[in-house]
Parts: structure tokens; sequence; C-alpha cells
């Protein structure tokens, strides 16, 4: 019988690696993709050898409004369909949004809003033809809490994915599809060093708030096997979602004003 097959997006480094790792682990051929070629390759070739599944890759830029079609024309041509998909691409626009250009806002909804639904929208069918499917949307904790000056669209993008996760998710209901928006705090990745941020965030949190992507990913990769439509992995991440979901509106904005200076890059 052929292994299923799970997607992993953004799977290069930190939480869509250990993705890779954890379906891997739990008997699932991978198809892997993400910019940086040399990585996947070197992360495919480590989990052919650890777990004797099939890795496939493919590079693609998810900023590029063609590159879910392609990765799914891709997985197509191998004869293979998606049993599970993980929406992990992502990244962080440092900055003000009025001093940000627009072409990086594009391209920064594009991979963070368009691109996981798109690939949910390509997917979803099949799966449901075949009453049985996984889908992961790597959200945040930010899209839980309350919003922050500067970063201005990424809380957004990640409130966006949890509502469009629940919404799928009961959809999807009866269908044997499992949808789950992961919402982790601060996670060991390559996230801050990208968008310059690493010094900043780490001097500002203390390191109990952190989680290894590995952590995570188990996370995720368990709660979408229970069918929970919402994760946060974490008790700390836990009690920080609960209260922000308890207290006024007002209250948290008055509370992101006072704290969000803290993890600005400006």
């Amino acid at each position: 019988m052929e292994r299923r097959l799970a997607l992993v997006t953004g799977a290069s480094a930190g939480i869509g690696a250990a993705f890779a790792r954890t379906f891997a682990r739990h008997g699932y051929d991978l198809a892997l993709t993400a910019r940086r070629a040399d990585r996947l390759e070197a992360l495919a070739e480590e989990i052919r050898a650890a777990h004797g599944v099939e890795a496939l890759t493919l590079a693609a830029d998810l900023a590029d409004p063609k590159a879910p079609g392609r990765i799914a024309d891709h997985i197509a041509a191998q004869g293979r369909h998606v049993d599970a998909l993980v929406n992990n691409a992502g990244y962080g626009l440092a900055g003000t949004y009025g001093a940000t250009p627009w072409a990086e806002h594009a391209a920064f909804i594009q991979v963070m809003v368009t691109a996981p639904s798109e690939l949910a929208h390509r997917v979803l069918g099949g799966m449901t033809e075949r009453r049985f499917g996984r889908i992961v949307n790597v959200a945040s904790l930010a899209g839980l809490a309350p919003p922050a000056a500067g970063h201005t669209l990424y809380a957004a993008s990640k409130a966006f994915l949890v509502k469009f996760s629940q919404s799928l998710h009961l959809e999807a209901a009866g269908a044997g599809v499992h949808v789950t928006a992961l919402c982790p705090g601060f996670t060991y990745s390559e996230f801050h060093d990208v968008n310059g941020t690493r010094d900043l965030v780490r001097a500002a949190t203390p390191s109990w708030l952190w989680q290894g992507a590995e952590a995570v990913a188990e996370a995720g990769y368990r709660a979408v096997e229970a069918n929970r439509a919402v994760c946060v992995p974490g008790a700390p991440n836990k009690a920080i979602a609960a209260l922000a979901k308890a207290i006024p509106d007002d209250w948290a904005l008055a509370l992101a004003a006072s704290q969000g200076g803290r993890f600005r890059k400006l």
C-alpha cells in the first residue's frame, strides 16, 4: 500500500523542518518546498536515511502567485496526491506599515494569506473524496493576542489563518478531513534572524517563554490527529491566549501600546 504524502511549505528550517521530521516519523512520505533548494535537499537526504520514506523537493517562492499551482502540478506529475498539508511558510516585516513599500506588503499577503488558502483549496477536494485529510495552518499566538504597533500585517494574517482554519474545520466535519490552526508563541527558529529582530526579542523575553521547533511540530501533529480546531502549545502560551480572550478590547489595546515597543524594530 502506498504511503500517505505530507506537503510541508517553508520546510527548509525551523517549524517546517520539524514538521517534516514529525510526519516522516509517523510513516508519511514527504513533499518539501521552500526557497532554498540546497537546504531542502539536505533535509530530504536526512529524512530518507533516518526513516526510509520518500521525500520529494521543489524550490518555490510562495510570493509568486503561480507557485501553488506549480507545487500541485509537480506532485501530480510524480503520480502522488496530498494527504496532509502543513501551511508553514512565513516571515515577518519589521518596521511600520506606512514606511514599508506596498510591494513588500503585497508579497507578504501572498505568502501569508493567499498561498495557504489556495493550497488548502487545491488539496481539499481530493481529501474529501478519499475521506482522509490533514491540514495544519501554522498561525501564531499573535493571531490570538492583542495587536501591536509595527509588524502591522503579521498578527492580522495569523488571525486570518485561525478563523479560516476554524471555518474549514466545521466545513470538513464528518468528511475525514481534520483542520487545525497551530498557534505557537516564541519558537527557536530562524524567524527573528530573517527580519533582523533576534537580539531585540531575546532581550525582551524570558527564556521560559520559548519552545523548540520539534515540540511545537509534535503538538501540531497530535492536535490535527485529534481534530482540534486550534492548538496553542505550551502552558505559558495557553495562559496568554486565555487572558487575551478574557480582557476587554480597550484594555488589551492599552496593554499592547505599553508593551509593543519592546519588540519593534523601527
